[in-house]
């Protein structure tokens, strides 16, 4: 796919500055801004034509997440930074679409915006974990599964690899592992097996 144009957003001018550099070293991405997330966060994303937002939540959790639940809708996909997994539930009910710990390495950063660009949910392990804790045994998915999370998970019951995967749909890897982890979080369950099998209980996929 093309360069992946990425604004970045946050309270804090070094995080900021630090995420940006990261990012500009990171082939296939291009750093479209950033922006504080007091201003004006859509204006900023139009004119830039960002195709993904990384918003670093910083530490005043509840202002960032009041800003980013306000904005959100208006964005291109965003990518939430948390310091802890405590802010995976408020930063998904919020509308982020993906979920990665302030730390996370510039390689797995770039890889989830490129997979976040291609239509992927992205959470990281301890995100996942978190909204696992909020599904309730033989309740539905946490969130409806979008169309490209059901065609991955039709290939899943099949038995095909993530590479057999990728090919098929023409997405990278990584961005098949990014929606399988993000199934994974939906259905409150842990394996392949599983997810096939508790999707097959509630109807997602045929018997």
């Amino acid at each position: 796919m093309a360069e992946v144009r990425v604004l970045v957003v946050g309270s804090d001018p070094l995080a900021r500055s630090g995420i940006a550099a990261m990012l500009a070293d990171r082939p296939g991405i291009a750093v479209a801004g950033a922006a504080a997330d007091a201003e004006d966060v859509v204006g900023v994303a139009e004119s830039s034509r960002a195709d993904v937002v990384v918003w670093d939540l910083g530490t005043d959790l509840p202002l960032a997440i009041e800003r980013l639940s306000a904005a959100v809708r208006a964005l291109a996909p965003v990518v939430a930074l948390l310091g802890d997994a405590s802010a995976a539930a408020q930063a998904w009910a919020a509308g982020a679409r993906g979920l990665l710990h302030r730390d996370t390495p510039p390689e797995r950063l770039a890889a989830a915006v490129v997979a976040v660009a291609e239509g992927a949910t992205v959470l990281d392990d301890d995100a996942a974990d978190a909204l696992l804790r909020r599904a309730a045994p033989g309740a539905g998915p946490v969130e409806p599964l979008t169309p490209r999370e059901l065609g991955v998970l039709r290939l899943l019951a099949e038995g095909l690899p993530n590479k057999a995967v990728a090919a098929q749909l023409e997405v990278t890897e990584n961005t098949v592992k990014f929606h399988v982890n993000a199934i994974f979080g939906k259905l409150g369950v842990q394996s392949r097996t599983e997810a096939v099998v508790r999707a097959t209980r509630l109807g997602l996929i045929p018997l």
